[in-house]
Parts: structure tokens; C-alpha cells; sequence
């Protein structure tokens, strides 16, 4: 398996000091895939980027690239040689800005014609070729942060490695900038692990995500997996779903499960014994919502739902109804106003039991 992977550790121990600040037990990094570090502030997701860049001592266990086992300092300057990190503040050089993306072409021995060509490519990656001739320390906090990411791409890494880096940004330059990483890497197909705290951002830019609490990852998976599956309620809560029932299953064949919930029924996929305590999640996106009652549907869950809150985001409503268990459900613009919603309206409310995701309790 190592022979697929670009990056891997196995038992790592990290400790600073005498405390342990990094234990995990595997991780694997797959070539040409971007992942996702999250988790909770002090969760280990800085210290183990750090790690991976071969720039901490491990107390004990592996770090492999590219199969290669890093245990010798001769291995470790070839890691740092393929490895980029991108931290939260630009940390610029007093010169100009093709000054301080060429700074690791340079360390290559490279012509000048090469350094040129390099820096113009990852100039123009981030859109500014124009901020070429400018001093770095006259840029803007977003200028700055497309300099180090350019300077970063410039040497063109077999691994970049950002930490939190959008965080000091406001949300029109981050999302712009995240919008240009994100088709920078599908172009580049350069692999990427990101220390992340923002599940919309993981959502975007991630194939793979790793949720870490306490220096040790808790799950790992495809991204799409670890939000729609999480394996316990924390990360059930950390990824973002936003209804997670409390239950006991009181039927249970053929892979379908009807679980108690505060005296109602909702069927769902899976397998618990009869009798088992286990947790129903569910996200709003997932849930469906109807002036009426629908006729016949593929959806097994239906209840009529009181819309208790509405709240107002982005590009859409979020309704908090009361199903005899309360449910969070998005919905459209156009369709909040065609269907006249306020506070106290009844709802049809659906889900599929695929839909659910249950947990044990």
C-alpha cells in the first residue's frame, strides 16, 4: 500500500517537552488529493503539518515519503526539498514580490531563465503579475498572502502544506483566493494538505479529510464520507450536522432500522440490534420541506413539522421545525416566499431513511 501513498506516518509520537502532543497511528497521504486537517483549536493540526515537513523530531514511529522511510538527516533535506508550507502570516522578505517568490528557486541553482519562467508561471497563477515590481511590505494582507502561496507554488513542490492560511483574510479576498487555490490544484494536480477550521472550506477544496482532537486523529476518509458518516456524535457535531436524535431501535431487517424517537418512528439504514441506544443525524440539506402532505414519494420519513425558527443566511432560510423532535432543513430563497413560511407555520416535512446516519450511543 505505501507504493500508492506520497506521504504516510505510522505510530508517531510527538512530544514537546515531556508531554505528548502528537499521537497518531496512521495517516496516508494520497498523491494528486488534497486533505483536509480539522479539529478544534489545540487539536494537534499545526504540529503535525510541522511533522510532516520533516521541521519537528519525532519521538518515536515513521514518517515515509514517497515510500522512503525519513529516519536519517540526509532523508529529511530531501523531504524539505519536495515539501512547501504555506503559514497563517505571509512572513514576506524586505524586497520586491518576484524578489521573494523566486527565494526558493534560487536555493535550486537554477538559470535565470528558469527562475524567470518559474516566477512569471506562479505570478500569474495568483493574478499578480503587476505587484512583480512592488515592495512586499507596501502589499495589502490579501496581496501578501497571494506572494507566499505564489512563492510557495513557484518551486513547484511534490507536497504544499498550508496552516489555517485564509484565517486573517476578509471574506470577500478569502474567498477569492480560495477560489484560485482550488483551481490551481486541479490544474497542477500538486498534493495538498490543509490545516483547516472551516467545514465550507473543506467542503470546496478537500478530496480527503482527517478530524483530530487531543494530538490524535479520531477519523479519516473521504470527505464526502467522514460528513455524511461521522463515526460518534462529536464528530457528528464538528462536521456539521446540525440534528442528531437521540433513540432506541425497536425494529431491525433487511438493513433497515425503525429507531424510537420521543414516541415517534423514523426509518433508517443500518443494522443495530433491537433494543440498541444509538444516535439518528441527519443534515438540512438532506431534509425536504412541502406546503402539503406529499402523495407517494421514495421517501419513508414523513411528519408534519411547526416551524419554530426561521434564520436567515447566505443564499437561503434555515427552518428549526418541531416534528415531535426538533429538525433544522434548508431551503430557497423563492421557495421560503412561495410558500408564505413564518414562525408557526405547518410543514410537510420528508427524508429518506439513507438519509440518516445513526451512531451508537
Amino acid at each position: 500500500m505505501k507504493q500508492s501513498l506520497l506521504l504516510s506516518v505510522e505510530n508517531l509520537v510527538v512530544k514537546r517537552g515531556k508531554v505528548t502532543v502528537l499521537n497518531v497511528n496512521e495517516l496516508k497521504v494520497f498523491p494528486g488529493r488534497t486533505l483536509a486537517l480539522i479539529g478544534p483549536n489545540g487539536a494537534g493540526k499545526s504540529t503535525l503539518l510541522l511533522t510532516l515537513a520533516g521541521l519537528l523530531p519525532i519521538e518515536s514511529g515513521r514518517l515515509y515519503f514517497q515510500s522512503r522511510l525519513m529516519n536519517t538527516s540526509s532523508a529529511l533535506a530531501m523531504l524539505r526539498r519536495n515539501i512547501a508550507v504555506v503559514f497563517q502570516e505571509p512572513l514576506l522578505l524586505n524586497m520586491t514580490v518576484e524578489k521573494n517568490v523566486a527565494v526558493g528557486l534560487k536555493f535550486r541553482n537554477l538559470s535565470r531563465a528558469e527562475i524567470k519562467e518559474s516566477v512569471d508561471k506562479a505570478l500569474a497563477y495568483f493574478g499578480i503579475e503587476h505587484l512583480a515590481k512592488r515592495a512586499a511590505k507596501t502589499l495589502s494582507g490579501g496581496e501578501s498572502k497571494r506572494v507566499s502561496l505564489a512563492r510557495a507554488f513557484a518551486i513547484k513542490p511534490k507536497v504544499i502544506l498550508l496552516d489555517e492560511a485564509f484565517n486573517s483574510l476578509d471574506p470577500p479576498t478569502r474567498e477569492a483566493i480560495i477560489d484560485d487555490l482550488q483551481n490551481i490544484l486541479q490544474k497542477t494536480k500538486i498534493t495538498a494538505v490543509l490545516a483547516l477550521h472551516d467545514r465550507e472550506e473543506t467542503l470546496r477544496l478537500a478530496q480527503d479529510v482527517v478530524v483530530m482532537s487531543e494530538g490524535k486523529i479520531i477519523q479519516q476518509g473521504a470527505t464526502a464520507q467522514v460528513f455524511h458518516q461521522p463515526v460518534n456524535e462529536y464528530i457528528a457535531n464538528f462536521v456539521g450536522t446540525e440534528v442528531i436524535l437521540e433513540g432506541v431501535v425497536k425494529k431491525s431487517q433487511a438493513g433497515l432500522m425503525d429507531v424510537a424517537v420521543n414516541g415517534n418512528i423514523i426509518e433508517a439504514a443500518g443494522e443495530f440490534k433491537t433494543g440498541q441506544k444509538v444516535c439518528c443525524c441527519l443534515r438540512p440539506e438532506n431534509i425536504t420541506v412541502s406546503k402539503t402532505m406529499p402523495g407517494k414519494i421514495s421517501a419513508r420519513n414523513v411528519f408534519k413539522g411547526k416551524v419554530i425558527k426561521v434564520l436567515r443566511q447566505a443564499y437561503f432560510y434555515k427552518l428549526t421545525l418541531d416534528c415531535g423532535f426538533i429538525l433544522s432543513a434548508y431551503i430557497t430563497m423563492p421557495s421560503f416566499d412561495e410558500m408564505n413560511i413564518r414562525e408557526g407555520s405547518t410543514l410537510a416535512v420528508s427524508f429518506k431513511a439513507t438519509a440518516v446516519h445513526v451512531i451508537k450511543r
